[in-house]
């Protein structure tokens, strides 16, 4: 006959409390004492309560889960670096959470109090949704992506001065002469704007005209990105050059092409992230590429140094790289 397997009830009788403190512990979801947590963890190494690794990490006061906050997962750059995150976590030792967090009005705050609570260990953050003071508040594990958070939180990104400069001179040497470029909300506070301030003075340099879109924050919805090529074709007549993230440039390309223009022949494209969504399209597109497995592997670096209470250098700069496609 098999052994039975403990419950909860067990615990707690074994240890002398209710069951609604082991539940509490084992949720972090309210106080319980020093010494009632102790004999509850004594309790479930007893009677072999759950996993063993779960009472370790109690004991260690760890919850071997990560939360990782982006702002929309079925974005292809996001996808790609929550997927890469995920795999350096799993390397580590810890699990993933991950936090869609464009659309949910509270959400980010959420997670932030699941960090306060040793819900979770820590928290790799690449959204745009609270003011620096919520981060501030938490002296925590939490790492940013492209977000300058404070002197305490560690931020991970690319040179996207290289990326501006490089996107420009592609398109300086493909002869162009009229260029939009597609920019996020310059009232959120990021390192990527940078890119697109340099890509402008590089072309104005070289006598070309560059009239800048500003989209909406924490937009990405297919059909947001059609509205917006579609009125900039219609408001600006002889366009010969594109830049801008990859989603939205083959957005544009795709309303160039029902237009009956052909890349490179009547529009030049240059995308920024290099996703497969550049590679997949025909032709392929020319992009500026974020390297995102280096890019995971340091950010799930630096934080779990951090758990482990090390000292990690506040700013990590990663280079990018160009790969030619058909469209330059």
């Amino acid at each position: 006959m098999g052994r039975v397997m403990a419950s909860i009830k067990d615990v707690a009788s074994m240890a002398g409390v209710g069951v609604a403190t082991v539940s509490r512990m084992l949720n972090g979801s309210g106080y319980v004492s020093d010494e009632t947590r102790e004999k509850i963890l004594e309790s479930i190494d007893a009677l072999n309560y759950k996993p063993n690794d779960l009472a370790r990490q109690l004991y260690r006061k760890k919850a071997g889960l990560i939360a990782v906050i982006l702002p929309d997962s079925s974005h292809p750059f996001f996808a790609a670096l929550g997927k890469e995150i995920e795999h350096e976590l799993y390397a580590n030792g810890y699990k993933t959470m991950l936090c869609n967090a464009a659309q949910e009005r509270n959400s980010e705050q959420e997670y932030l109090d699941m960090l306060d609570r040793h819900i979770v260990d820590g928290i790799i953050t690449g959204v745009h949704t609270l003011d620096v003071e919520s981060y501030l508040r938490i002296k925590k594990p939490i790492v940013a992506f492209d977000r300058n958070l404070g002197d305490h939180i560690p931020v991970v990104g690319v040179d996207h001065k290289e990326g501006g400069a490089l996107a420009a001179e592609l398109l300086l040497k493909a002869g162009c002469r009229n260029v939009i470029q597609f920019q996020g909300a310059k009232s959120v506070s990021s390192p990527s704007h940078a890119r697109h301030e340099v890509f402008e003075q590089v072309l104005k340099n070289g006598g070309v005209n560059v009239r800048s879109i500003e989209l909406k924050w924490n937009q990405f919805d297919p059909e947001y990105f059609c509205s917006v090529t579609q009125q900039v074709f219609d408001d600006n007549p002889g366009i010969d050059g594109v830049f801008g993230a990859d989603l939205l440039v083959a957005f544009f390309l795709k309303a160039a092409m029902s237009r009956g223009m052909s890349s490179p022949k009547d529009l030049k494209v240059v995308a920024y992230d290099g996703t497969y969504i550049t590679q997949v399209f025909q032709p392929s597109i020319t992009a500026i590429v974020q390297p995102v497995p280096e890019l995971a592997a340091e950010l799930v670096r630096k934080l779990c140094s951090m758990i482990a209470g090390d000292k990690v250098e506040h700013e990590t700069v990663l280079k990018v790289s160009v790969r030619e496609g058909q469209t330059t």
